[in-house]
């Protein structure tokens, strides 16, 4: 396939996933597509719970949400042969390609999940203006999930096209719900990287500027997504004040002391709570109230002295108030370090692209989180090396912003810099 066929391909494919954004473990017509693309180009595949440890998927949305979205999958162009396999949320894709040839095992991992975000209507925003807008109220791809989904299926057709080039085993994990740091812990609970010799996890833009690409991004807080739940007894606050149990003084007695948890000496912290709910009327003692939070910490270690203190206080305000509580773990990230080694070949392959104009051996500014560190951790503890890249991009709008959108013309450079580096790395052992 010619440069300028795959370039129109990518597009296609990028644009179409904007245009029918899932979130996370619902990303069932996402996935449907993506088999069936990868089953054409000769793949072996495995997907759902063989590639997702059932016990590890956290924040998965209940059944019946489920259920409602198999069926929109159903309506809204999923590949039919595919999508029962994803019925039930377990949309994780491993296809892997056995070149027959003695050589490592290479990894590329990319996701697949949009965000709870309504896409600017606006007349000048390119999807709007192109046609391709998200057509699903209060949900877009904002952060460039559906450019990676496009780049994993654009590097498989030039690993399939290329194949006589290649020894070794190229493994491509299309993961779902990174969005809340949620669904990496169940692949790499389910084996899928414990034979990767080398693995890169791949992301456009964030910051990046367009012709510039980053081999190593350090920097990641570990983090832990918390539900908090308070449950309390309701009761007339006029005439039975005394016979109520107020969740929602708990909830506010544990906001005030989460907030107040005594920074580490040993690197950064972060804590919010985003979502505080409760009560049902002015004169009602609050039967029920809910947090939404989470905590971020340097290092993981420093990120579990902070869920320590957290699970502390909000122990320690339900028994004030004489009333039980549920925390739940629904996102997880780890922080990390990549391979230096690893990180200095793809960044030898990426300074040699035209596209590239400067490259960078590694990046170690403090980021947000990424579940992706799972992946990394697990190659690394197997003796394997592993690295986070960013390939730049002209942005409309920062990530996770109602009028985020890409420059499509990285999306080509992204696919041949990682088949450079697979090449590489495989012919080079």
């Amino acid at each position: 396939m010619k440069q300028e066929q795959l370039a129109r391909k990518l597009s296609k494919w990028r644009r179409d996933f904007h245009q029918f954004p899932e979130t996370g473990f619902l990303e069932m017509r996402t996935a449907s597509i993506v088999a069936a693309t990868l089953d054409e180009l000769g793949f072996h595949l495995q997907y759902g719970r063989e590639v997702m440890s059932e016990d590890h998927c956290m924040g998965k949305p209940d059944e019946e949400e489920t259920k409602e979205h198999y069926e929109w999958a159903k309506n809204n162009g999923a590949n039919l042969k595919y999508l029962h396999h994803f019925r039930e949320g377990y949309t994780g894709i491993v296809a892997t390609w056995d070149s027959g040839k003695k050589g490592p095992t290479v990894a590329i991992r990319v996701d697949m999940d949009a965000l709870d975000i309504h896409e600017t209507e606006v007349e000048n925003h390119v999807p709007n203006m192109e046609g391709f807008r998200s057509v699903v109220p209060n949900k877009m791809h904002a952060c460039g999930h559906d450019a990676h989904t496009a780049i994993g299926l654009g590097l498989a057709a030039m690993i399939s096209e290329n194949k006589e080039q290649l020894t070794g085993r190229i493994k491509l994990i299309f993961q779902p719900a990174e969005e809340g740091t949620r669904g990496a812990k169940s692949m790499v609970k389910a084996g899928v990287v414990t034979d990767v010799d080398y693995f890169i996890a791949i992301h456009i833009g964030t910051g990046v500027p367009k012709h510039h690409f980053v081999a190593a991004n350090n920097g990641f807080f570990a983090t832990s997504k918390l539900d908090i739940t308070f449950n309390g007894v309701a009761s007339h606050a006029g005439g039975k004040p005394e016979e109520g149990r107020n969740a929602l003084l708990a909830a506010a007695t544990a906001v005030q002391n989460i907030f107040a948890i005594s920074r580490h000496s040993s690197g950064a912290t972060r804590v919010n709570v985003g979502i505080l709910q409760a009560g049902t009327g002015r004169n009602i003692i609050p039967n029920q109230a809910i947090l939404k939070m989470e905590t971020r910490g340097e290092t993981s270690s420093i990120n579990e002295y902070l869920r320590e203190h957290v699970k502390a206080i909000v122990e320690g305000a339900a028994k004030m108030y004489n009333i039980d509580y549920e925390m739940n773990l629904v996102g997880e990230a780890k922080s990390c370090t990549c391979s230096k080694e690893l990180a200095k070949r793809l960044h030898t392959v990426a300074e040699s692209h035209p596209f590239i104009e400067q490259s960078v051996v590694e990046n170690n500014n403090q980021a947000g989180s990424e579940d992706a560190t799972f992946f990394i951790e697990e190659v690394q503890q197997n003796g394997g090396q592993a690295t986070y890249c960013i390939i730049g991009t002209e942005l409309a709008a920062g990530h996770h912003n109602e009028k985020f959108d890409i420059h499509e013309d990285t999306l080509l450079p992204a696919v041949e810099i990682l088949y450079n580096a697979i090449v590489k790395l495989t012919e080079t052992n």
